[in-house]
């Protein structure tokens, strides 16, 4: 039993691993559950039993893209860090670092911030995604607040505004990136790129 559900599992990350493939080079609406289900080696039955359509698939390459990220940012809000922007400034680097060592993350950001206008069948996650978005707004913002409370920003410092900033700067770099992944050096340039935002603080 234990064997058939690793098995099923394997099938399921092996799907997921070819649509964040195939989505990030054509785009979410060219792209067939044929295609994905050869490039699997796995027939469009198996694919069914794990997804109920493309849409399907789409929700769950955004799950597995997001909720990493969210735990992540718990475990590290949850530490008493004696410099709040300094430990999101960290963060900020180690989340552009990996699009260049993780070509999976790579593409899921690629599907989402360029190859899908959340049209069709996606228009069903629009709002969830929405959502998400949100709460992640959220849990950026907290570093603002402590650092705040720390007397580390002015006692008018409005944490949303710098969470939205530093999201827009960010997605600005990440944009750079993906648009020439070979000559925008996004590993080396992370540290000095985020330094510039928050030296300004």
């Amino acid at each position: 039993m234990r064997r058939t559900k690793e098995d099923a599992q394997k099938t399921r990350e092996d799907i997921l691993n070819e649509a964040v493939r195939i989505f990030s080079e054509q785009g979410v609406a060219k792209t067939s559950l044929e295609e994905i289900a050869k490039a699997a080696c796995v027939t469009r039955g198996a694919i069914y039993w794990h997804f109920k359509n493309k849409a399907g698939i789409f929700d769950a390459l955004y799950e597995r893209l997001y909720q990493p990220l969210t735990e992540m940012i718990l475990q590290d809000i949850e530490k008493d860090h004696p410099e709040p922007l300094r430990q999101l400034q960290d963060l900020c680097i180690k989340l552009l670092q990996d699009l260049e060592s993780n070509i999976q993350k790579r593409q899921a950001i690629t599907i989402f911030m360029i190859k899908c206008n959340y049209s069709g069948n996606m228009t069903a996650y629009k709002e969830k995604h929405r959502v998400k978005k949100e709460e992640s707004l959220k849990l950026f913002s907290s570093y603002f607040i402590k650092a705040r409370k720390k007397g580390m920003l002015s006692p008018d410092a409005d944490p949303l505004m710098l969470t939205l900033s530093i999201r827009c700067y960010i997605k600005g770099i990440i944009v750079e990136y993906l648009d020439d992944p070979d000559h925008f050096k996004i590993g080396l340039w992370a540290p000095k790129l985020i330094e510039q935002f928050f030296k300004r603080l």
